[in-house]
This record gives C-alpha cells, sequence and structure tokens, in this order.
C-alpha cells in the first residue's frame, strides 16, 4: 500500500462518524501491533532500490538518445547503432550484439522493413544488449551508456538548438493531454512548433503548412481507394487548403509519400512539373519554394496521412529546408502521430464510457446520476493534475457529452475530494457528498494509474439492490477489459487483436463494440 491508499483502507474500516479517542485508540493499537521481520525488511529495501535502479536506467539511456538524436527527430537509424556498437571491447562482443538484434525483430517486427529505433526501441535494444554480457548487467549498461556517450559529439549550440526543439515537440503532447480528447489544440501545437523553428533556426522562413489524413474513398473509389482530406493548415492558407481533398488521380507527390513511407523534399518547386497548387490566386511566376511531404506513421509504421511544408510565400532567393530542418520536422510528424493517437486513445474510452451507459442504464432504475471524468496532467511545475468533465448521464439514461468540458483543481473543489482521493489510490470510494451517496470508480491503464474515473450517485439509498449492484459491476469490469485493450492496441510492438467481424470497421465504433465483445466472451465463460 502507498500512503494514500493505507490512509483510505484506515478511513473505510473507521467510518465517517467515529470519535477522536477511537482513531487514537486504533493508531496507538497498529503501532503497538504491527511487525516486519527482517526478512520482510530486506525485501522492502531490495524493491526499493530496484525500482530506483530502473528509474536511473530510464533517464540515464533518455538523456543518451536525446544526445545522439541530434535533431530531435524521435529516432535513431539502427544501422548507425548497430555499427558502433560493433566496435565496442574492439568488437568482442558482435555475438552479443547479434543475440540481442534476433530479440529485438520479434518484439518489434517492423524494425527489420524501417531501420528506426524509437527512444523505447533504443532502450530495450541496450538492456538486451546488456543482458548478453557476462557479469552484472547495471556495470555493463553503464559501460555502454559511457562508449555511446563519447562517440558523438555536440556543440554548446548545437545542445541548445536540441533542447529548444524538444521543449516545442514536448509542447504538443501537453496540447493532447491536457485537450479533452479534442485534436484542434494539438494542430495548434504542431504549427506553432513548425514556425518558432523557423524562425529562429531556419533563417527566418515564412512556411505554411498543412496536414492530410487518409480516408476510405466511398463516394469516388474509381478515382482511388483512398483520398487525403485536408484537415488543418497555417492561418494565411486555410481559405485555400483548409477541408480540400486529394485524390490519387490529381497532381501531387503526397500519395506517393503515403506509399513509399518516407518524406520528399522538393528544393525547387517550379521545376518540378508534377505539383498541386491550392491556391490558383498565385502566380505562375511566384510558384517558387521548396515543399516538403512527411508521412504520419503510427505507433506500428502504418502510414495514415502527411504533414506538408512549402516556402511558396517567402519571397527571399533561398528557401530550400536543410538537413538539420528536415530532421526536427521528422520529429514534429513523429510528435503529432503520438499526440493524434492519444487523442484518438481518449475518444475511444469515452465511446466505451458511451455504451457501457446504453447497457447500464435500463438494468439499474437505482442509479440517479454517472459523471465521467478524465484525469489531465498539470501544466506547471507543481504538477498538480485535474479532472475533466466529460459525459453526464441523468436517471433516464439521457447522455450529455460536454463540447467545452468543465475542469475541476483540488483546491477549488473541497466538496469534490472523494475523487481526487480516488485518483491517488486507484481504488473505490463509497461516501457521501451533495446529500447523496456515491461510487467513485476508477479506470486504470496498464500500469494500474488511474486515468479516468466514473461518479456514480445512487440518491438517498445507503446501497443498490443486490441484482443492480452486479450489473453495475459487471458493466465496470468489462469498461475496464475494454479500456485495457484499446490501450495495449496503442503500443509500439502490440498487434491489435479483433474477434468479432464487427470490430474490423472504423475505430470509433470498434471501441463501442470492444465492450460488447467482453460481455460477450464473459457470457461464453458463465455458461
Amino acid at each position: 500500500l502507498n500512503l494514500p491508499q493505507f490512509v483510505q483502507l484506515m478511513e473505510t474500516f473507521v467510518g465517517e462518524d467515529i470519535s477522536l479517542p477511537t482513531v487514537e485508540r486504533l493508531t496507538a493499537f497498529i503501532k503497538e501491533e504491527y511487525k516486519q521481520t527482517e526478512e520482510e525488511k530486506m525485501e522492502q529495501l531490495e524493491k526499493v532500490r530496484h525500482v530506483s535502479r530502473l528509474a536511473q536506467r530510464k533517464l540515464l539511456l533518455e538523456a543518451l538518445f536525446e544526445k545522439w538524436d541530434n535533431h530531435a527527430s524521435g529516432f535513431l537509424a539502427l544501422e548507425e547503432v548497430d555499427a558502433v556498437l560493433s566496435t565496442f571491447k574492439e568488437g568482442m562482443e558482435k555475438e552479443a550484439l547479434r543475440k540481442a538484434k534476433k530479440h529485438l525483430g520479434c518484439r518489434y517486427p517492423q524494425l527489420g522493413r524501417v531501420g528506426k529505433l524509437s527512444s523505447e526501441a533504443f532502450q530495450t535494444f541496450l538492456e538486451v544488449v546488456a543482458s548478453e554480457f557476462t557479469g552484472d548487467e547495471d556495470e555493463a549498461i553503464d559501460n555502454l551508456v559511457e562508449f555511446l556517450a563519447v562517440s558523438v559529439e555536440r556543440s554548446p549550440m548545437e545542445c541548445l538548438q536540441s533542447a529548444a526543439r524538444r521543449e516545442w515537440l514536448h509542447q504538443i503532447q501537453q496540447a493532447a493531454e491536457t485537450s479533452g480528447a479534442s485534436v484542434e489544440p494539438v494542430y495548434r501545437a504542431v504549427f506553432k512548433a513548425l514556425s518558432q523553428d523557423a524562425e529562429a533556426h531556419g533563417d527566418d522562413k515564412k512556411i505554411s503548412a498543412y496536414i492530410a489524413l487518409l480516408e476510405e474513398n466511398r463516394l469516388s473509389p474509381e478515382r482511388g481507394q483512398h483520398l487525403l482530406r485536408y484537415v488543418a493548415c497555417t492561418a494565411d492558407d486555410a481559405p485555400y487548403v483548409l477541408n480540400q481533398v486529394l485524390h490519387r488521380d490529381m497532381k501531387g507527390v503526397s500519395f506517393t509519400a503515403v506509399e513509399e513511407g518516407k518524406p520528399i523534399h522538393i528544393p525547387r518547386v517550379h521545376l518540378h512539373g508534377n505539383i498541386h497548387f491550392w491556391n490558383y490566386d498565385r502566380p505562375v511566376e511566384e510558384r517558387n519554394g521548396s515543399l516538403l511531404v512527411l508521412p504520419l506513421h503510427d505507433a506500428r509504421w502504418r502510414v495514415f496521412g502527411i504533414l506538408g511544408l512549402d516556402t511558396l510565400r517567402d519571397q527571399c532567393e533561398e528557401t530550400t529546408f536543410l538537413p538539420q530542418e528536415i530532421g526536427f520536422y521528422q520529429g514534429v510528424s513523429q510528435a503529432f502521430s503520438k499526440a493524434y493517437h492519444h487523442v484518438c486513445t481518449l475518444e475511444n474510452l469515452l465511446q466505451v464510457t458511451v455504451t457501457a451507459l446504453d447497457w447500464l442504464y435500463p438494468r439499474t432504475p437505482s442509479i440517479r446520476t454517472v459523471t465521467a471524468y478524465l484525469v489531465e496532467p498539470g501544466k506547471d511545475e507543481m504538477g498538480e493534475y485535474a479532472l475533466r468533465k466529460m459525459i453526464t448521464a441523468d436517471t433516464t439514461g439521457q447522455k450529455e457529452i460536454h463540447s467545452s468540458p468543465a475542469l475541476l483543481l483540488r483546491k477549488e473543489n473541497p466538496l469534490r475530494d472523494y475523487l481526487f482521493k480516488c485518483v491517488e489510490t486507484s481504488e473505490v470510494i463509497r461516501t457521501s457528498a451533495h446529500g447523496e451517496h456515491r461510487i467513485a470508480v476508477p479506470l486504470r491503464d496498464l500500469s494500474g494509474q488511474t486515468l479516468g474515473i466514473y461518479d456514480v450517485s445512487i440518491g438517498h439509498h445507503h446501497k443498490l439492490p443486490p441484482r443492480e449492484h452486479k450489473d453495475l459491476q459487471k458493466m465496470l469490469k468489462m469498461a475496464q477489459a475494454a479500456c485495457s485493450e484499446i490501450l495495449k492496441m496503442s503500443l509500439e510492438e502490440t498487434e491489435p487483436a479483433r474477434v468479432l467481424e464487427a470490430e474490423h470497421v472504423a475505430n470509433l465504433r470498434h471501441a463501442g463494440i470492444l465492450f460488447h465483445r467482453f460481455m460477450l466472451q464473459d457470457l461464453r465463460e458463465c455458461v
């Protein structure tokens, strides 16, 4: 038990109407009677040391990755890392390296195709290499890190540039985590990062940027199975680009980038001959500049859209994108992909909630309201998290999905402190608030931390009738199972498992069907 969980356990044990002397006697009793053996002490101490070592190792390997990834592209070339590692101990550990690459290929199947290591894959690679060495693993990791750190040199200017870029990329992820399941803040953060870098590290280029996502072409499939829909762009380009659709049979290189899965850089668009210009108001003689099209990859390296940049609005003679700029723009595309799919995951969790409430309400007339919250990290250095109210269902089962969700801070909502206790303990909290009996239930991520809360009000009832209580427990169990499945699907090394035929359709619908899939599987197990 951590501290919040222990306090909650004691509060649940003594109840609400307990006198202070009784609490003091209980505290004295526990202090007197609780005994810990020497073996238990050593086991607990070793566990703390192990967790500390893993945390330190993670920070060490992240810092090493950032030193190697000078342009903040988000990836390292496996071939380059392998070439340097093959010289470790004058090549004496090549067999350990070969085994580690084989293991890595099994864990990340797409690695053989793309040849790029994410930060997580890079850390896994070095840990597996170290585990193949003889001797102490921690010492082996330290030796590897020291060897790889001195293999690259970075100037103070490069370090400053890299730090600024990483902060801009962090803001993209932060926008996703505090968005209330809306992708619009993520779009804004992406374009802000691009413009800040163009100003600071790109000779103050005037750039246009746009994001287009792949969609199935249902209206005119004869023009291609998929189309690209431009869902976001820089403000000056909105009248010409936003909501436009690019078909495969139209001019342009975007579908080539999609098919090849690699960036396409055209230094001088007026010499290319196969560029689609959305702004027809721009005279032909002014269609000068560079174009860069970056494919957007999901965690399993499937392309789902493109990020495009051009300098057609810049009147300077030299507007070609430099390699260090292109490297950072690849980092932006990777950061956007991660942030975009985080928002998609939140949308899927909310869809599971809607489906679960639809199933629950006809079976539990004693439930007055259910409110669903998402946990969001704090934006300041204090790190105080907040709760965002996303869905409210009333006694009739009518649901309100909040378009501008309210944000709850702990210091401003003392009467809802039970919700924050639920977050900290990741345990069910039963209490009375606002004159009603309430049950706060955590929705947990894969590590057991709370990422959402269901706040269930049962009115003046002290508890639900047995049948209704059982149905509520079943709904919560299936919602958690569906939530875990959705989170697993977002992992880099996990392929989604789809059981029902209906799950092969669009993602949002799939999220809702997941709940019924687990309900059906549970029923099969009971039969």
